[in-house]
């Protein structure tokens, strides 16, 4: 039997240090006969998908080592290929918010067993602007925190440091001074127009740790994004209500709602900074959204996540 041929994107500032120390273990994994596996560190942000869109045509199969940025860069390479390529996510980041909605171990042998046990699934990805995102494309309030918080930081505590730097210390001061965004927004169904405190579109059951999707709404292949909108508050005690109906998931299309659609434009008359998987994504007036129904593959059990293949 033919070996396979891997090329594997590292990310070493990704995550914790014992979790870097563990790319060693992944090394192994993916090593003959069984593999080929050629190894590319990143060194400066765009480049995992500078190398993907270089050199990945060579390989069967691209392996990512780092948090969900470095994946995003690496999807963002593997869609300027003419052929589509498997990618198995090896979760080394501080939250690794996509692994936890795919159901990808963020143990690394774990995660690198599941990649060669062939188990994957077809991705639905978004497009903002030409920009691939995997997951989400936010703006408003504390939508910043991931890109902000130090790297340090996350690399100590994990997730805990977007609790220290987000709520502890910046959320809970802006929640009650954040300017709401004037917006017009198309979907496929409606037009809204109105004062946002806060807005995403994704491919997700959770949006900011905070906003909860019922898992019989979301499907990770279905062709549709979900469109979420938190209107402008008022009042300090809106703010407290709209905690509380976030937290059971009440989203009334009064303070807060969500829609299913393949397509958003969004109009606005000032410059808004986007949040795109965790990473900045550049100051947008006009936005451009539409999901790319499957997109690529990518290792993963199946679960009820996924519609089944044919």
């Amino acid at each position: 039997m033919d070996s396979k041929k891997a090329l594997l994107i590292v990310n070493p500032c990704a995550g914790r240090t014992n979790k870097r120390l563990g790319a060693l273990e992944i090394v192994k994994k993916f090593s003959p006969p069984e593999w080929e596996t050629e190894i590319r560190t990143t060194r400066c942000q765009g480049d995992a998908t500078t190398i993907v869109k270089d050199e990945g045509a060579k390989y069967d199969v691209i392996l990512c080592c780092g948090g969900d940025g470095t994946l995003n860069e690496v999807i963002n390479g593997l869609m300027k290929l003419d052929k589509k390529i498997p990618v198995g996510y090896i979760p080394s980041g501080s939250t690794n918010d996509l692994a936890n909605t795919l159901g990808i171990p963020t143990e690394l042998g774990a995660s690198a067993d599941l990649i060669q046990s062939g188990k994957k699934n077809s991705y639905d990805l978004g497009t903002l602007n030409g920009r691939y995102f995997t997951y989400i494309a936010s703006f408003g309030i504390a939508t910043d925190l991931s890109y902000s918080t130090p790297q340090k930081l996350k690399n100590i505590f994990g997730h805990a440091a977007y609790m220290i730097n987000g709520f502890v210390v910046r959320f809970i001061p802006m929640l009650f001074g954040f300017k709401p965004i004037h917006m017009k927004i198309e979907y496929d169904e409606g037009v809204i127009e109105d004062d946002f405190y806060f807005g995403s579109i994704s491919n997700s059951t959770s949006v900011a740790g905070l906003f909860k999707f019922d898992h019989q709404d979301v499907k990770l292949n279905d062709g549709y994004l979900e469109l979420f909108m938190v209107k402008g508050l008022k009042r300090n005690i809106d703010a407290l209500k709209m905690l509380k109906k976030a937290i059971a998931q009440d989203y009334d299309g009064v303070q807060m709602m969500i829609v299913k659609t393949k397509k958003v434009k969004i109009t606005c008359n000032q410059d808004v900074p986007w949040t795109l998987d965790g990473e900045f994504g550049g100051l947008q007036r006009d936005c451009e959204i539409e999901v790319v129904h499957d997109a690529f593959e990518i290792f993963s059990e199946n679960n009820k996540l996924f519609y089944p293949k044919d």
